[in-house]
């Protein structure tokens, strides 16, 4: 059985936890880290790579050490170095990493000093009050603890959407691959781009007495960890990763009908049901009846019809108005990935990104878009060596000369400047007067009250070179939770001052979530998607921020870089 890319990196990033919670070096637990991400980003599965002879130090961030490590997990299963840290430290400790507030050092603490070994310790710790009594806690927080807890068993259910998609995707391309399949759909909250996902809902037809054949091979597939239940028309497994999957083979005349309702939402389901009911029809998932006589269900076109609506894209079906507005010809044409021109949001090595900026460069315009900004940091994350004035000004002078040999293709002088607690920005306007657009970010003083995180930012939004707020609420999907900010004053004062936002995305960010891009659009806000690209491989994440940027009704009009530079060089004008 081949190991496959997300147990690798599962290995990676465990083995990076417990040799952190040990305070080992930092740059080996980053080097494991670095190890793990370059993995998940892979288009191709490692075993493939090492079948076909490929050096795995070619890949970025991994060396010839690691190179090593990870043909054993995949030729042998096992991880030496793993195994090694679990002996001296419990396994299940990494995991207390995942709660909110706790670093390395307390749950060193936690352990040493109260024999903590994994999450249901820590709650018992803390609900008996024993927690407040180490050095660096108290009760606030324990408290906040107990919360957290309740916060990770929460998203331990849910799966990021691009991890979903990666397992849809292979195991669309196993079960196409049956004897007999025709048409095969992932519909539920994956196709209506959720930015996580509970299950992984997947519909097939085929033909005639196929059925169970498909169901054999389902269960049967190599990343199965457990069939929960197995049938001839329908089965229920889980995956090695955790995720369920269900599959379900419906008739053809039934397959529109039953793909409108496994997509969901189950409110945008009930107010198309309750449409059809107005007008003496019952829908669900076998189709469309007028009495006993089906009259539609082949296509979700037809289901549709049936109650007078337009089709209505999957990303919009949440009854957040999407009725109404097909009803009076209102539905947006949702911006695509093919519109986007150019990226505004992109690091290189010189801070924390991977590759060069003429490597970056390349990727971008091999992409076909016109534009790259390239948005390092400024000093105050001097983590990764942030820039000052005299190094941005030496950035400014390459990129120059840089663009006077590219022909068609424009790299833009940009830098993630942090906004400082008091408002201010993180460099002068002398040099940041000498780039093309800004990208304003809070990466400190998270902890600020709503009120005093809301004006910091409306002030730096009065500089006549802030342009565009990054990853406006600094959330990571099942890592760390939004700060507190009232997103709608920011907004409307963004819309005053000719400023905008970005919708980040990377799929642990996407941020702005999708309600916000919709009331971004009401207010009249236009916002950036934009990568924050820290590698080659992460340019390709511009696919999640659109679909979240559909999901929240915007259209290409919407979007700052669905616009050739010379446009948008006019709208970045204060």
């Amino acid at each position: 059985m081949p190991v496959h890319n997300p147990e690798i990196v599962k290995a990676l990033q465990q083995a990076a936890d417990l040799l952190e919670i040990e305070g080992a070096n930092p740059f080996r637990v980053r080097a494991y880290r670095n190890a793990a991400r370059t993995v998940e980003e892979l288009s191709q599965e490692v075993f493939e790579l090492l079948e076909q002879g490929k050096p795995l130090t070619e890949l970025s961030g991994i060396g010839k050490d690691l190179a090593g490590k990870i043909r054993e997990i995949v030729e042998t299963g096992t991880f030496p170095q793993l195994e090694a840290a679990k002996d001296r430290t419990p396994p299940a400790l990494g995991e207390l990493l995942e709660v909110q507030g706790l670093g390395p050092e307390r749950v060193r603490a936690l352990y040493r000093e109260l024999g903590v070994t994994d999450r249901q310790g820590l709650r018992k710790a803390a609900e008996a009050e024993r927690v407040r009594e180490l050095d660096g806690f108290g009760p606030k927080t324990e408290r906040k603890i107990l919360s957290e807890l309740e916060k990770v068993e929460e998203r331990k259910k849910r799966t990021r959407l691009d991890r979903a998609e990666g397992a849809a995707r292979d195991l669309v391309s196993y079960l196409e691959t049956a004897r007999g399949v025709q048409e095969i759909a992932v519909a539920g909250s994956f196709r209506r781009r959720c930015q996580t996902v509970g299950d992984l809902d997947i519909l097939v037809t085929c033909g005639r007495g196929r059925a169970e054949d498909v169901m054999e091979r389902f269960v049967r597939y190599d990343e199965v960890d457990e069939v929960v239940s197995r049938g001839e028309t329908r089965s229920t497994v889980t995956l090695r990763s955790g995720l369920q999957v269900d599959l379900r083979a419906v008739g053809q005349a039934s397959y529109g009908a039953a793909l409108h309702y496994f997509t969901g939402s189950k409110a945008h389901n009930i107010a198309v049901r309750r449409l059809g009911q107005s007008k003496g029809l019952k829908v669900n998932e076998y189709g469309v009846f007028r009495g006993d006589d089906r009259i539609a269900g082949k296509t979700e076109e037809e289901v549709y019809g049936q109650v007078g609506l337009p089709y209505i894209e999957p990303e919009l079906r949440e009854d957040r108005g999407e009725l109404e507005a097909a009803r009076e010809g209102r539905l947006p044409e949702l911006v695509t990935l093919d519109e986007i021109r150019g990226d505004l949001h992109a690091h290189t090595v010189e801070t924390d990104g991977r590759f060069t900026l003429e490597e970056m460069a390349e990727a971008a315009r091999e992409k076909g878009y016109g534009y790259l900004a390239i948005s390092n940091h400024s000093k105050r994350v001097a983590m990764v060596k942030g820039y000052d004035a005299d190094r941005l000004a030496q950035e400014i002078d390459r990129i120059d000369e840089l663009n006077e040999k590219l022909e068609g293709f424009r790299v833009l002088k940009s830098i993630e400047v942090d906004i400082l607690k008091d408002g201010s920005l993180d460099l002068s306007n002398d040099i940041l007067g000498r780039l093309d657009l800004t990208v304003c970010s809070v990466h400190y003083d998270t902890n600020l009250s709503r009120e005093q995180q809301t004006e910091r930012i409306l002030r730096a939004m009065d500089n006549p070179l802030f342009h565009i707020l990054a990853h406006p609420t600094g959330r990571l999907l099942g890592q760390r939770d939004p700060y507190e900010v009232d997103l709608e004053r920011v907004m409307r004062g963004a819309a005053e001052r000719g400023c905008f936002l970005e919708v980040n995305a990377h799929p642990e960010r996407l941020d702005l979530d999708d309600v916000h891009c919709k009331l971004a659009k009401e207010l009249g806000v236009k916002v950036a998607i934009s990568t924050d690209a820290h590698s080659l491989a992460d340019l390709d994440h511009m696919r999640f921020g659109v679909w979240q940027a559909r999901r929240g009704w915007l259209e290409a009009e919407d979007v700052l870089n669905t616009r050739a530079w010379t446009d948008l060089r006019k709208l970045l004008r204060r």
